[in-house]
């Protein structure tokens, strides 16, 4: 587990409010994902359609993170304002998070029923790998885990790999098969595709907040993997 940095002024009620909210957010987008995940896997409408009502929980918090932001960042402690911001950036991204998945439980109402198997397999595997950032998105968060956050990171490969796969299935289709459904399948693969990139986010204002290092000037490098050269990075700042 990586080294944990101060969280700012404990006292500060006002950011422990926006980290509360935080927090609630990702829960209610965790709980969102899995309802999709499930859905999907099991073509139980009801499930599906709980999306939206977490949805619209989510621009709630989004709408109240961002007002307790900006009624109390001016004369807080450097450490809360900094956490401050990191949470209105989070919110942002789980708004959005919230948006794609109920995108793609209004088209998997439609569709589901009627897609081929091998379609229902790969949204299902992307829907629970992202159910699992957004899980450990929280964990880092609340703990300020490193460790956690870069996992995150490495999980995204895995959507755009099997986001691969469906657009070869259907746009490529290089047997020339008849498919069913093409049309959604490919917009809800795009939906978590995207939710998925929104969690990769997270995960490196995650290592901002907790590091004070960026991890996006580091794609500049080919040598090693990111999450690598990013820790050593760290390691190369603590020993100065």
């Amino acid at each position: 587990m990586a080294t944990l940095l101060p969280l700012g002024n404990s006292h500060d009620a006002a950011c422990v409010h926006i980290r509360e909210l935080t927090m609630q957010a990702c829960r209610v987008a965790y709980s969102s994902a899995g309802a999709v995940a499930e859905g999907i896997a099991t073509g139980v409408t009801a499930l599906l359609e709980t999306v939206r009502s977490r949805e619209i929980e989510l621009d709630r918090l989004d709408r109240e993170i961002d007002s307790a932001v900006t009624t109390h960042i001016t004369g807080t402690s450097e450490g809360s304002a900094r956490e401050m911001l990191a949470c209105m950036k989070l919110a942002i991204s789980i708004e959005r998070i919230g948006d794609l998945l109920l995108g793609f439980s209004n088209r998997a109402i439609v569709a589901s029923t009627r897609c081929e198997m091998e379609d229902i397999r790969d949204l299902t595997l992307m829907a629970s790998r992202l159910e699992k950032m957004l899980f450990e998105i929280r964990e880092a968060f609340e703990t300020r885990n490193l460790d956690r956050a870069l996992s995150v990171l490495r999980s995204d490969a895995e959507i755009d790999r099997l986001r691969n796969l469906v657009f070869v299935r259907h746009l490529d289709n290089p047997g020339g098969s008849h498919r069913s459904e093409s049309f959604h399948v490919v917009f809800m693969t795009q939906a978590l595709e995207r939710a998925g990139d929104h969690v990769k986010n997270m995960a490196e204002e995650v290592c901002h907040l907790v590091s004070g290092q960026s991890v996006r000037h580091l794609l500049r490098s080919i040598d090693k993997p990111l999450e690598q050269m990013f820790l050593d990075q760290l390691r190369h700042k603590h020993a100065l």
